[in-house]
């Protein structure tokens, strides 16, 4: 970034050294004089009457470094459980003083920050981390090293993930001239089919930067909180916004990024057995609507929010469609443990619904929505049987490929035969309830769908096997509206894709990219900024070009009448396959499939179907 103003010329460059590494910005005067400079710390306050740094300590740290120390704060009379320490160390060519009150720099035309951070937090259960030492010690290997090196290996680092898909969607000179914030601001006129293109690649650096092994999963913010109370605690909501950060991963090769999922689902389940027993008297492990750093698994927030049992489930779906797309058995063995638990939860807690439709859970609500009583409550939402059909079904395919409880898995099936099926309801909907409430519940236009899980990300509803109900999705839909909070807007980008609706698709995608559901950084606005609705849009505008379920692949199945001429390298769909496709007014020209020696694919284009 070069910055030019009265006085001289800046060159800012930024290279981040990795998962949990340093931060190395360097400032680099190319004319003018080089004036002095100050690094200091400030703080953010919770609320005006506190001190302005509560617990906090800043000292210098040798001639030409900053530690800055201190304890997050107590919470709702929970003491506060994590100590936390930053680093700054200054390199440059002039004289560089260090004191509490900052670090001073003069004489200096090219400047570099060494910035590392740290807390105590080990685990769930281990906070014995030292922050101090680690920031040190990261600190003091980084200044080594050249900021030229360093940036090597940033360069290198990303590009190992980055490097690995491109989409073209065709462009607009005029409109890819402008700067990014005047494409958004244009962004509903649908005219810009390169903003769409960078708004997925933009998702993918968001998830490489945000979720890498050795650090916590995306959250709500990603990682991108600027405040000491963020909004919703930038915790884990497991009733959607969770499992939608990981929905474009795997298609777009981003596969070793979820990691920190399974590994925080691994230590949900622990604390998901204690819930289970302490709460159903069950066995298994199950977790609610949300979840923290801390792997909370209770319900929390009150019913309409919290009495919800299938968030754990949904996590182990999500995982097993990402075994799907690499299919090793090393990472279904992890993955096991977590279906099977999550399984026998539900084998112990479903109950034969009274009016004789099935097996149903009990207590439950359909996510954040009220039913027309003035209530959340309620036996079997569909979303719970949905997520229990697919879960029960993952279950007994992955311990048929493991060869592992064949007798149990027998009674999986069986289970799984009884749960209640989906129901259309007089108005020709897809029921949310049991009971066909939707017509009179009190927000017709309610930003969760949580009754199409089953059409996207599922695919148990789907165009090929049952049309009706896919048409009563439809109908569902158009009730409640194209555009929604942010994240919501991407959901129903990625139903109408999957229900093979291009045009209608690229309208909600207008929206999302214009600047009600953008803010000018390409953050998604929920609003506030939440993370969810980038990688939403993104899995969205990848269901458009290429999709993979009930074994087969579909080429362009909800290719918009606006992206007539294109092509993408690198698509990864189930079965371990990448695929690189060209298009040509609206029908595919090229096609390669890789996949694992001796594998074959069912492909879809249009009403062609053949075997690769």
């Amino acid at each position: 970034l070069r910055l030019t103003a009265e006085g001289g010329t800046l060159d800012f460059d930024l290279a981040y050294r990795g998962p949990r590494k340093v931060a190395v910005p360097r400032e680099q005067f190319v004319e003018g004089a080089a004036p002095a400079a100050t690094a200091t710390t400030d703080w953010l306050q919770r609320e005006i009457t506190e001190p302005a740094r509560p617990g906090v300590t800043v000292a210098a740290d040798g001639t030409d470094a900053m530690l800055v120390t201190g304890r997050n704060e107590a919470s709702d009379g929970i003491a506060s459980g994590l100590s936390y320490a930053l680093r700054v160390q200054v390199q440059g060519d002039g004289r560089i003083v260090a004191s509490a009150a900052g670090i001073t720099v003069r004489g200096a035309r090219q400047v570099t920050l060494l910035i590392a951070a740290a807390t105590s937090y080990r685990g769930p259960t281990d906070q014995s981390a030292e922050p101090v030492a680690l920031v040190r010690s990261v600190g003091t290997a980084a200044a080594a090293k050249s900021y030229e090196a360093l940036r090597r290996a940033h360069v290198a680092d990303h590009a190992a993930l980055f490097g690995g898909m491109t989409i073209d969607l065709g462009s607009n000179p005029a409109a890819a001239a402008l700067p990014t914030d005047r494409r958004i601001a244009a962004g509903e006129s649908g005219t810009d089919p390169g903003l769409a293109a960078l708004y997925l690649q933009y998702a993918r650096y968001l998830l490489i930067a945000s979720s890498r092994p050795g650090t916590q999963p995306a959250n709500l913010q990603g990682i991108w909180n600027e405040g000491t109370s963020p909004p919703w605690g930038s915790k884990y909501t497991i009733n959607i916004n969770t499992e939608m950060n990981y929905w474009p991963a795997d298609p777009a090769g981003l596969g070793l990024c979820v990691e920190p999922l399974l590994r925080m689902t691994e230590e949900l389940a622990v604390t998901g057995a204690r819930t289970a027993r302490a709460m159903y008297g069950a066995g298994g492990w199950v977790a609610h609507h949300n979840t923290d750093l801390w792997r909370a698994s209770a319900p929390i927030d009150g019913p309409l929010w919290g009495l919800w049992p299938c968030g754990g489930a949904w996590l182990c779906n999500t995982l097993f469609t990402h075994w799907d797309h690499h299919r090793t058995d090393a990472l279904l063995g992890r993955i096991y443990p977590l279906l099977s638990g999550a399984t026998r939860f539900f084998l112990d807690t479903l109950i034969e619904d009274p009016k004789g439709r099935g097996l149903v859970t009990s207590p439950s609500v359909s996510p954040e929505n009220l039913h027309p009583f003035g209530s959340s409550l309620c036996v079997g939402p569909a979303m719970d049987r949905q997520i229990i059909r697919d879960l029960f079904a993952n279950t007994v395919a992955a311990g048929k490929r493991l060869k592992r409880d064949a007798a149990w898995l027998e009674t999986v099936a069986a289970a799984r035969a009884k749960i209640a099926p989906d129901r259309i309801g007089a108005q020709g909907q897809l029921q949310e309830w049991l009971e066909d409430w939707d017509e009179q519940a009190p927000d017709p236009h309610h930003r969760h769908v949580s009754h199409l899980y089953a059409v996207y990300p599922s695919g148990q509803i789907n165009v090929r096997d049952t049309p009706e109900l896919i048409e009563a999705a439809k109908v569902t839909l158009r009730r409640r509206g194209d555009l929604s909070t942010g994240w919501a807007t991407a959901w129903r980008l990625c139903l109408w894709a999957r229900m093979g609706e291009g045009d209608h698709a690229h309208d909600i995608l207008n929206g999302l990219l214009g600047p009600k559901r953008t803010y000018p950084n390409m953050f998604d606005a929920h609003p506030p900024f939440q993370i969810d609705g980038n990688f939403g849009g993104a899995a969205g505008i990848m269901e458009m070009l290429l999709q993979s379920w009930c074994d087969t692949l579909h080429l362009l199945p909800a290719l918009p009448s606006a992206w007539p001429d294109g092509a993408i390298t690198g698509f990864r769909a189930r079965g371990d396959l990448r695929v690189d496709l060209t298009w040509r007014q609206g029908r595919p020209q090229a096609l390669t499939i890789r996949g694992p020696a001796g594998s074959t694919v069912a492909v879809q284009a249009g009403k062609e179907s053949f075997t690769a």
